[in-house]
């Protein structure tokens, strides 16, 4: 039997911030969900790997809606390949009373040191058929993905235009990150 042995060595990435909130002029009552998607020789080593916001409304004073909510995570790696991403999914009642989407997003981790704002733009799957669209409407349902991650991957989402669903905007959000020398930290913020 022949025995081999891996010298290889490993680097951390920590993200450490927030979800600071988002700009949705035309919705109220929304929160966030967040989850990470990275590479095969990506592993997490503390922290948590997705996570959901409170429910926000905005003041009389800004039409903003602030969360606020705190990301701490570390990654390990022996290879950049598959860097990790954060994927958004903001969710709010519809007139139906329904949670139903209203944007999803991602973004690279910077790969960088130091303090960085990221803006996501945010989409939403939309029916291309007026069949489609009508039942949505009366059922009170939109098009939504079952696993969000699908938005920080390339595969699969030309499929959707098969299936008969386009993607139209939403509003941006925001992610600031901040990064030390010794290990990479990227504090995100979806404004």
């Amino acid at each position: 039997m022949m025995e081999t042995t891996s010298n290889s060595s490993v680097f951390l990435l920590t993200v450490n911030g927030q979800i600071e909130g988002a700009n949705f002029p035309d919705y109220d009552n929304l929160y966030c969900k967040y989850c990470y998607v990275y590479g095969h020789d990506w592993a997490p080593t503390t922290g948590l790997e997705e996570g959901i916001t409170q429910i926000t409304s905005k003041s009389t004073q800004s039409h903003r809606l602030i969360w606020n909510f705190p990301l701490e995570t570390t990654f390990k790696s022996t290879n950049p390949s598959g860097w990790p991403q954060l994927v958004v999914s903001v969710y709010g009642p519809d007139v139906f009373g329904n949670d139903v989407v209203r944007g999803y997003g991602a973004t690279h981790i910077p790969f960088t040191p130091g303090q960085h704002t990221r803006t996501i733009p945010m989409f939403v799957p939309e029916p291309t058929w007026r069949l489609q669209k009508f039942t949505g409407w009366l059922l009170g349902r939109r098009p939504e993905y079952t696993d969000p991650k699908v938005v920080a991957q390339g595969e699969g989402r030309e499929d959707m235009k098969k299936m008969g669903y386009d993607t139209g905007p939403s509003s941006p959000s925001s992610v600031q990150f901040g990064t030390s020398s010794w290990s990479t930290e990227a504090n995100s913020y979806v404004k």
